[in-house]
């Protein structure tokens, strides 16, 4: 039996009319049409499905919209602003962080939480904050240096 529920997404509340087993994951992408959010394990173990919910990362393969009701939800399409990318976007674009671009979603709303609490992580700090987010195709340099560069930009010390 399909409950009704609103969503705050992307700071737009969304009524959305779901299955109560459908997850956070299903829910985005197939009733809200925000197929940013992947699909990878569905098992809470690669982290491609990564939302943030009050500003902290979650898997939402794994997470129940009925549980978010009330709570702010995030997506990689409410990451730009204004038609302008977020400085992590920007800088992943430019480094050619995102190769195959599946596990990017992800990574970005990690690492944007990452930087909201830690403006100034080190590399090591990175590393652990993404540890949860699996990537076949890079070996991680890339993505640590767009994360290295989007902070010293979204601190003002760096073109």
């Amino acid at each position: 039996m399909p409950t009704l529920l609103t969503l705050k997404v992307n700071g737009e509340e969304r009524d959305v009319l779901a299955p109560a087993h459908k997850t956070l994951l299903e829910v985005l992408r197939e009733e809200l049409n925000l197929t940013g959010t992947k699909h990878g394990c569905e098992l809470g173990e690669c982290g491609t499905c990564t939302v943030l919910v009050d500003g902290d990362p979650v898997l939402s393969c794994l997470a129940l919209p009925v549980e978010c009701q009330g709570r702010e939800i995030k997506t990689v399409e409410g990451m730009a602003e204004g038609g302008r990318l977020h400085p992590l976007q920007q800088a992943f674009a430019e480094l050619g962080a995102a190769q195959c671009g599946y596990c990017t979603p992800g990574i970005l709303l990690t690492a944007e939480a990452l930087l909201v609490d830690n403006p100034t992580p080190t590399r090591d700090e990175i590393k652990v904050a993404l540890a949860g987010n699996l990537c076949r195709c890079t070996g991680y340099t890339k993505i640590l240096d767009a994360v290295e560069l989007a902070a010293l930009r979204m601190k003002g010390a760096h073109p």
